[in-house]
């Protein structure tokens, strides 16, 4: 049954979406094309995902740093593939405090280029590395067709920046940082992801090599959710960062940048959400149980509010994040699906018969009717609830795991099959020589691109014929549509 208001997946998927987002207050549009602003519920889950990342960070030896949202123009055309990456997309300002500028400057897309320049003065010597800042900012990318969360012209995001004495010790950075994203997505999100990287036509414009992790959203699209570039000395040439090594000689460093963005909350609503709204993973959610109150009478107000008050008191004390829906006007079945439509993990009712019981109903969001329902004793409500948060939290990680299972398909007879596969809203893993005419040809025929050469290959070691030219191929590729 989809709730009031929310179109049904099967209907329009992009629709429910866009509903979803809406009605549960996640965001709304602003008076600027392609902008919105984060309502709180959405901004605290924004938190909960940057809290999530953040641990990681720190515990991986990265330090927050906070570099200017305005970069000279000239920067950015320094590295010239990353300028023909992002020229259409930039903002540039001209004008400020009334007077032509000089020089223009660029509204920040991304901080390789400022961040270059910083490097350059701070690192001179080999015991200055590695160097590992991380920032958490707004980047502003002029986009055409934007989505709330998705894809919008200002987003707000983590970026992290590298720079190591080897390539080495870059390339083992970004794969570090790509098992990080991998770890959060998985254990935090229950988004199942698959790591891997990407063809040399998809990846970062300045980058050597780019890696991924791709996500499998309920309509069959992938999602890039995070990203992860060993940026060769690209960029060390271009702002000639330069160390001097144990011998003494000067060497340019080897950089990487990595990031996720707000992207991550839309991943969340379209990983797990169902016709009657969200359903938020409870590492994750604002809210993780709310408790309804329900009496008919006056004089049963009191004993259930004593009883609601003290239960509250002590998950709250356990560290359980908890609302009580107080809502004087408002029937308990309309709050019931307000908050299922809200994503709430675990909803618990306590009415009068349920104090006299010493007991309190608890249902779960991810499994929905009866069978998401049990009667619990108020003794040892702590341990209890904490199980069932772990139970969901397992529960909306392993249905998310067996959808994507069901829609990924090894492809190796035909490209007619191929491309059938791609084009009925499914993935196809395929030998693919990674070429730029081949993956142009599936841009045409299947509207789709290669997601990346996945990190565990089925069949490693061996090779096959790429399904597009039939040449030799190393590795097999995920190829699907995408957002």
């Amino acid at each position: 049954m989809a709730h009031q208001g929310v179109t049904p997946q099967s209907e329009d998927f992009s629709r429910w979406y866009t509903d979803v987002v809406q009605k549960t207050d996640l965001a709304d549009y602003s008076p600027v094309r392609g902008c919105m602003i984060i309502k709180p519920y959405g901004y605290e889950l924004w938190e909960a995902i940057k809290g999530a990342l953040d641990r990681r960070f720190k515990a991986t030896g990265h330090q927050n740093a906070y570099f200017p949202l305005f970069i000279p123009e000239s920067f950015i055309k320094r590295e010239a593939e990353h300028v023909e990456g992002f020229a259409p997309e930039l903002a540039v300002v001209t004008i400020g405090g009334g007077k032509e500028l000089e020089e223009p400057l660029i509204v920040r897309p991304t901080s390789e280029t400022i961040i270059g320049w910083a490097f350059q003065k701070w690192i001179q010597s080999h015991r200055d590395l590695p160097l590992l800042l991380n920032q958490w900012a707004n980047v502003v990318r002029w986009e055409l067709r934007t989505r709330l969360f998705l894809r919008t012209m200002e987003f707000l995001w983590q970026e992290g920046h590298t720079a190591h004495a080897t390539h080495e010790d870059a390339l083992a950075e970004t794969m570090r940082m790509l098992d990080v994203y991998t770890d959060f997505a998985v254990n935090e999100a229950a988004i199942p992801v698959i790591p891997g990287r990407k063809s040399d036509q998809e990846r970062f414009k300045g980058a050597v090599s780019s890696f991924s992790i791709e996500a499998m959203m309920r309509d069959g699209k992938a999602l890039q959710a995070g990203t992860s570039h060993d940026l060769g000395q690209n960029f060390a040439k271009a702002f000639d960062i330069r160390y001097t090594d144990e011998n003494n000689e000067l060497q340019y460093v080897w950089t990487t940048s990595w990031g996720v963005s707000t992207r991550m909350v839309g991943a969340v609503v379209m990983t797990h959400g169902d016709d009657k709204g969200l359903r938020l993973p409870p590492r994750l959610a604002p809210i993780q149980v709310v408790i309804v109150p329900i009496f008919r009478k006056e004089e049963q107000r009191a004993a259930v509010m004593e009883t609601v008050g003290q239960i509250a008191e002590q998950l709250r004390e356990a560290g359980v994040r908890v609302h009580v829906d107080e809502r004087q006007n408002v029937q308990p079945g309309f709050k019931f699906n307000d908050w299922e439509m809200r994503g709430v993990p675990v909803r618990m009712e306590i009415g009068p018969k349920d104090v006299e019981k010493g007991q309190v109903v608890l249902a779960r969001r991810d499994i929905p009717g009866k069978e998401g329902k049990r009667f619990v004793p108020q003794e040892g409500i702590v341990q209890a609830v904490r199980e069932l948060l772990d139970a969901v939290q397992a529960g909306l990680l392993a249905q998310a795991t067996a959808f994507r299972d069901s829609h990924l398909h090894e492809v190796t007879d035909s490209y007619a099959h191929f491309v059938d596969v791609i084009q009925g809203g499914e993935w196809a893993l395929a030998w693919f020589c990674g070429g730029a005419e081949c993956e142009a040809k599936v841009k045409e025929d299947a509207q789709a691109v290669s997601r990346c050469f996945p990190l565990e290959q089925p069949h490693a070691g061996e090779h096959g014929k790429c399904i597009i030219c039939g040449e030799e191929a190393h590795e097999m590729a995920y190829f699907a549509k995408a957002y």
